[in-house]
């Protein structure tokens, strides 16, 4: 295995909902070493101007460079949509957003081309997965349905909660009823979400989960460029978090299903832009 190989993958987002694509790539790719990092202390990116969160994606990954990543996930809708671009010229190593891979299996999944987007209420204002299913298909049909609720309910772990199918029934019963056979679960924290999701939608409409997309392009970018780690020890996650690291702790184990190890602090005045 070369030096290369054994280094760690990054991740990023604004806070906790990245964790969705750690937990995928940990099931995934299970002998990879992660270093994760939730801007918790600036969350969310939404409502922050372009600028801004490119600014905030490059300190970000300024970061996770400084602990020896090889590649960069973007677990962050809104920093998909603005940055990916922008770092993979700025730096030399791959990065992947949250977008690109949920838009191609849409697109690879519709049988009528209808499909379905949820998420918050500023990616759906972005219509960032619109532009992006746009570019691999103009003619497939796309409804957007912002669901703000549904990320304080993942935090929380109201998975399976009357209140919570009450709340989904009123969010996506229009989607259900136009008759999609595709739904792309656009925000990290939605998959926490899939079970009452995939009540209210039924089996005939397929759920694309963009944090299981994205771990499995970042497996099938590391294989092709020959960074996939081989067989060795045990791998050793890091976790760093910008505030509240007690919070983060207690919300994460709810997102990964599992303990986790200590998480470290980093503040604001340590990621400043090169």
């Amino acid at each position: 295995m070369s030096d290369a190989a054994s280094r760690p993958i990054g991740v990023f987002d604004s806070g906790i909902g990245g964790l969705t694509v750690v937990a995928e790539l940990m099931r995934q790719l299970p002998g990879e070493e992660i270093v994760y990092f939730g801007d918790t202390a600036r969350l969310p990116y939404g409502p922050k101007s372009e600028d801004t969160v490119k600014q905030f994606a490059v300190q970000d990954t300024e970061f996770l460079l400084s602990h020896g990543v090889k590649i960069v996930v973007v677990a962050c809708n809104t920093a998909s949509s603005v940055a990916v671009d922008d770092l993979t010229r700025r730096y030399d190593l791959p990065v992947t957003g949250v977008i690109a891979p949920g838009a191609l299996a849409a697109v690879s999944s519709t049988l009528i081309g209808k499909v379905g987007v949820i998420g918050t209420e500023g990616t759906i204002a972005s219509h960032a997965y619109r532009r992006e299913i746009g570019k691999l298909d103009r003619d497939i049909e796309i409804l957007e349905m912002s669901c703000p609720l549904f990320v304080p309910l993942a935090e929380e772990g109201w998975t399976d909660r009357e209140v919570t199918l009450v709340i989904a029934h009123e969010y996506l019963t229009p989607l259900r009823d136009a008759g999609i056979d595709v739904v792309v679960l656009g925000c990290t924290h939605y998959p926490i979400l899939k079970g009452t999701i995939g009540k209210v939608f039924g089996p005939s409409v397929k759920l694309i989960d963009s944090a299981e997309e994205t771990a499995r392009e970042v497996a099938e970018r590391l294989s092709s460029l020959g960074l996939a780690r081989g067989p060795g020890a045990p791998p050793e996650h890091r976790f760093f978090v910008s505030d509240v690291p007690h919070r983060f702790r207690e919300q994460a184990e709810r997102f990964l299903g599992a303990p986790l190890p200590n998480v470290s602090l980093v503040t604001v005045d340590e990621l400043a832009t090169p």
